[in-house]
């Protein structure tokens, strides 16, 4: 210890030389950063402020609060298109439809076979014969593709057809 107190009394104007050299320094640099700061926050300002006085800062806070209820309606969006899609699958979207003559004696194709199903192949057939005296028209439930009841070979097609999502191309 007597050693660096020697040495502190030997150089102490040279030690006073560079701490004060070393203080001059940092306030140098204190002030360049100082300068630097101001022009940054000016810089700043006239961004949040905008060239037309409008306030910019006001203006971004405004609009994440915007784009955080977005999200939200988004996400409750999202859900209920989910919701909408599980019950679209259960809606009638493959029709498919055949005309035919009932008889051999009649023409112009007077009855038909309709069948509406489901994404699942659930449904009915709906069939309407026609005869010179009368017209009898009933349905028929479709489950998987099939019914528990007979059906008769337009029917049949009708009900491929629907499950291809064959349309119908001949003239009504």
């Amino acid at each position: 210890m007597d050693h660096i107190i020697e040495i502190v009394e030997v150089y102490n104007i040279e030690i006073m030389m560079v701490l004060l050299t070393a203080f001059f320094l940092l306030i140098i640099l204190y002030l360049v950063i100082a300068v630097r700061i101001s022009k940054l926050k000016s810089r700043y300002e006239a961004l949040v402020r905008g060239s037309d006085g409008i306030n910019m800062e006001g203006i971004l806070l405004e609009h994440g609060c915007e784009i955080d209820q977005l999200k939200g309606k988004t996400s409750t969006l999202e859900k209920e298109l989910n919701r909408l899609g599980i019950r679209l699958d259960f809606a009638i979207q493959r029709i498919g439809f055949i005309r035919y003559n009932a008889f051999a004696e009649m023409g112009s194709e007077l009855s038909f076979s309709i069948a509406f199903l489901d994404d699942h192949n659930n449904g009915l057939v709906l069939s309407s014969i026609h005869s010179r005296e009368n017209s009898i028209c009933y349905a028929k439930p479709i489950k998987n593709g099939r019914s528990t009841y007979p059906l008769s070979a337009e029917e049949i097609q009708a009900i491929d057809r629907a499950k291809r999502k064959e349309e119908y191309t001949e003239n009504y």
